[in-house]
C-alpha cells in the first residue's frame, strides 16, 4: 500500500431522475478510485443523495406524498443508474439517515455553544431552486444571480454562521494552499468573490415556511439549511464524532468532485464550517466544468438534458464511459453529441484498440494458438515498445495532476502505434513466407503491449479491459498500474488465446439516412461546340454565412504543443466565464510571446475537436500568400467576445 485516496462526489439532490452531469460526475470519481486502487493507495470512494430542503418537498407535494416517500421513490433511480454503469463506491450515504442527522446535529449544538451560531433578524431575496439567500446587491435584474429564477422579498427571524469571521484565513489559506482549490482559474474566481466583505451564513428555516429538515437542536421551531447539513455528509459518512480510528484512516479527503456550479458552498462555505470545526481541510477541491449542447448548458428546463440510459443503449456501458473521460478536459467545459460519440467509438475504440485485439488473436490462433516466445527485438519492436513506457509513465503523471483526458490520449497514441507495427511488419507476409522467428516476435510483442494498455485502460472501461485480458490467455490473473510501474508483469509466452466477437464492433448510427442513390442523367446529344465554363468560387446564401459565428479574442496564454512544430495552444478570453483553449497551426510564423496579448478573430461556434490530445474549442483567421501567414486582427481597441458580422 504506498498511501491513501478519499474521493467524493456531491450529493446528488432527489428531486428528479438522474441525468448526464450526475453520471459524469460519478464515472469521473469511480475512475480515479479504480486507478489509486490499481496503484495499491488505501482507497475510499463515497457517493449519496441529499434528501432535503424546499425542492425535495415541493416535488412530494407536487407528487401527492411524503416527502421521506418521495426520496425513498427516487433515490433508487441514482442508486440503480450507478449500478449499470458499474461504479464501484464504498459508500453511498443518504441525508435522511441517522448516521448523518444525529452528527449533523452535534455539530449544530457544538457550534451554538461555541458562539459560532446566533439568532437574528434577516431581510432579504430568497431563491427557492438554489434555496439561498441574496441580498439586493446580488441580484441581477431582479431576478437569483446562479439560476435566473424570480426571487422572493423575505423578512423573518433566523439563525446565522459567523462565516464572515473566516474570511482573511480562508484567503490567506488559498493563497498559501495552490493545490486545495482546483483548476488554479478557479481559486482565483474564488478569491475574487472574497474580494467583497463575507456575510455570515443563515443556516436555518423556520418550520413554518418549511418542515423538511433535520430539526435544530437548540430551536424545535427552525430546520437545518439543506447545503449546511448536505456538506457535512464528506465527514459523517466516514466516522466522524463516531469511530475516531476510521475518521483518521479516510479524512482529509484527497479530491472532492464538484460540478462548477456550487464552486462558491465547497470553496466557501464548507472550508469555514471545517475551521470552526477544528477539521482539517481536503487536500482539493475540484470543480470540473459543464457538459453543454452545443454551446448551450443542459437544463431540464431546457430540454437538453441527455439521459445516461440511452447512451448506454446506443455504444454500452464501458464505450460511453470511456467518451466522458476522454472527452472533456478536467475544468473546462465539454460539447456532448450524438455525433462526437460515435464518431471516438468507431475511430479510438473500433478501429484502433478492437483492430488491434483482433489482429493479433486472429494470428496466433492460425499459428497454433499460443502466444510464442520472441526472438531478438529489432527497431520496429523497441519503438512500440517505448510507445506503451511513454503511456504507462504518462498515465500515472496525468493522473496525478488531474490531466485524465491527456493519459488516455497517451495510451491511444500507444495503441495506434501497435497498429502502424503490424503494417510495418506484415505478420501476415511473414506467415506465408514461413518466416518464423519474425512472426514469434510480432505476435509476442503486440500481446505483450495490448495487456499493460488494458490495464492502464481498466479503471475507465472494467468490463471490456478484462474481455481483453481474457482474449490474450490471462485467465483469473489480475495485472495492475502498480505492477506495469514496478515491471512486474508476468510473460504471456505460452499462454492461449480466445477467439472472441470484435471488442467494439462498428455502430452505424441508425439516425443517419443515407442519402438516395442518384438518378442517371438521360443522355443527351453531344454539342458540336462546347464552351467552357468560367471558374466561380460556390455561392453560399446569406443564411448559410449566418451560422458562422466570428468574435474577437484575446491571447491570454501561448505555448508550444509538445511533440508538434506547426501546432501553439493557446487559451483565449472570449468574454465568457473562463477562457478556451484553442490549438492554431501557426507555429512556424508565430512565437508564442508574439502571440500573446493579440486580438484575433476566431470561429467562435466550431465544433469542439482533440488535436494531439489538446482540446480546442474555435478556429482562428489568418491569411497566406506563398511563405507569408498573417493573423486577422481588428482596427483598434474592442473588447473580447465581440461580435463580427
Amino acid at each position: 500500500m504506498s498511501g491513501k485516496f478519499y474521493v467524493t462526489t456531491p450529493i446528488y439532490y432527489v428531486n428528479d431522475r438522474p441525468h448526464i452531469g450526475h453520471a459524469y460526475t460519478t464515472i469521473l470519481a469511480d475512475v480515479l478510485a479504480c486507478f489509486h486502487r490499481s496503484m495499491g493507495d488505501d482507497t475510499y470512494f463515497l457517493t449519496g443523495t441529499d434528501e432535503h430542503g424546499q425542492k425535495v418537498e415541493n416535488a412530494a407535494a407536487k407528487n401527492g406524498i411524503s416527502p421521506q416517500q418521495h426520496a425513498d421513490e427516487t433515490v433508487v433511480r441514482f442508486q440503480e443508474l450507478w449500478k449499470k454503469l458499474g461504479i464501484t463506491n464504498n459508500d453511498f450515504i443518504r441525508t435522511t439517515e441517522d448516521r448523518h442527522k444525529d452528527v449533523v446535529k452535534e455539530i449544530l449544538q457544538d457550534l451554538y455553544d461555541r458562539g459560532e451560531i446566533y439568532k437574528a433578524e434577516y431581510t432579504g431575496w430568497y431563491c427557492v431552486g438554489c434555496e439561498r439567500y441574496f441580498t439586493e446587491k446580488d441580484l441581477v435584474d431582479g431576478k437569483c444571480p446562479d439560476c435566473g429564477r424570480e426571487v422572493s422579498a423575505l423578512k423573518e427571524s433566523n439563525y446565522f454562521f459567523r462565516m464572515s469571521k473566516y474570511q482573511e484565513w480562508l484567503i490567506d489559506y488559498i493563497k498559501s494552499h495552490p493545490d486545495f482549490i482546483q483548476p488554479a482559474f478557479r481559486a482565483n474566481e474564488t478569491l475574487g468573490f472574497l474580494k467583497q466583505p463575507l456575510a455570515d451564513l443563515c443556516i436555518s428555516r423556520p418550520k413554518a415556511r418549511l418542515s423538511w429538515g433535520i430539526e435544530l437542536p437548540f430551536d424545535s421551531d427552525y430546520v437545518c439549511y439543506v447545503w449546511f447539513d448536505a456538506l457535512i455528509n464528506y465527514i459523517s459518512a466516514v466516522g466522524y464524532r463516531r469511530d475516531d480510528a476510521a475518521f483518521a484512516r479516510r479524512w482529509p479527503a484527497g479530491c472532492q468532485l464538484i460540478g462548477k456550479d456550487i464552486l462558491t458552498t465547497h470553496s466557501v462555505y464548507w472550508p469555514t464550517m471545517l475551521k470552526a470545526m477544528n477539521v482539517e481541510m481536503p487536500k482539493s477541491i475540484f470543480a470540473h466544468g459543464w457538459w453543454l449542447t452545443g454551446n448551450t448548458k443542459m437544463s431540464k428546463s431546457l430540454g437538453n438534458v441527455v439521459n445516461p440510459m440511452d447512451m448506454i443503449g446506443l455504444v454500452g456501458v464501458d464505450a460511453f464511459r470511456y467518451f466522458l473521460m476522454a472527452e472533456m478536459t478536467l475544468g473546462n467545459d465539454a460539447s456532448f453529441t450524438r455525433e462526437a460519440l460515435l464518431r471516438r467509438y468507431n475511430s479510438d475504440l473500433a478501429n484502433d484498440l478492437g483492430n488491434l485485439l483482433s489482429r493479433v488473436v486472429k494470428l496466433t490462433l492460425r499459428a497454433g494458438g499460443a502466444i510464442p516466445a520472441p526472438g531478438e527485438p529489432t527497431g520496429n519492436e523497441e519503438e512500440f515498445n517505448a510507445a506503451v513506457d511513454t503511456a504507462v509513465s504518462g498515465m500515472k503523471n496525468c493522473l496525478e495532476n488531474m490531466k485524465l483526458d491527456q493519459g488516455i490520449a497517451a495510451v491511444l497514441t500507444a495503441v495506434r502505434a501497435g497498429n502502424r507495427y503490424v503494417e510495418q511488419c506484415a505478420p501476415w507476409a511473414m506467415a506465408k513466407n514461413n518466416d518464423t522467428a519474425h512472426l514469434n516476435t510480432v505476435l509476442y510483442t503486440v500481446a505483450a503491449n495490448l495487456r499493460r494498455l488494458a490495464v492502464l485502460l481498466a479503471p475507465v472501461m472494467p468490463g471490456k479491459m478484462a474481455e481483453l485480458q481474457k482474449a490474450l490467455g490471462s485467465g483469473d490473473e489480475v495485472l495492475t498500474i502498480g505492477d506495469l510501474l514496478a515491471g512486474n508483469c508476468p510473460d504471456p509466452a505460452g499462454r492461449m488465446v480466445q477467439e472472441v466477437a470484435p471488442l467494439f464492433p462498428r455502430i452505424q448510427d441508425e439516425e443517419e439516412k443515407p442519402a438516395a442513390p442518384c438518378a442517371k442523367p438521360e443522355k443527351k446529344e453531344k454539342a458540336k461546340a462546347e464552351v467552357p465554363a468560367p471558374e466561380v468560387a460556390e455561392l453560399i446564401t446569406i443564411d448559410q454565412f449566418c451560422k458562422v459565428k466570428l468574435k474577437t479574442a484575446k491571447v491570454v496564454a501561448a505555448e508550444k504543443l509538445e511533440g508538434a512544430d506547426k501546432l501553439l495552444k493557446l487559451k483565449i478570453d472570449v468574454g465568457e466565464a473562463e477562457p478556451r483553449p484553442l490549438v492554431a497551426g501557426v507555429a512556424k510564423y508565430y512565437t508564442p510571446e508574439e502571440i500573446l496579448g493579440k486580438t484575433i478573430v476566431i470561429v467562435s461556434n466550431l465544433q469542439p475537436a482533440k488535436i494531439r490530445g489538446a482540446e480546442s474549442r474555435g478556429m482562428l483567421l489568418a491569411a497566406k500568400a506563398g511563405k507569408e501567414l498573417r493573423l486577422v486582427t481588428v482596427d483598434g481597441d474592442i473588447p473580447a467576445g465581440a461580435e463580427i458580422g
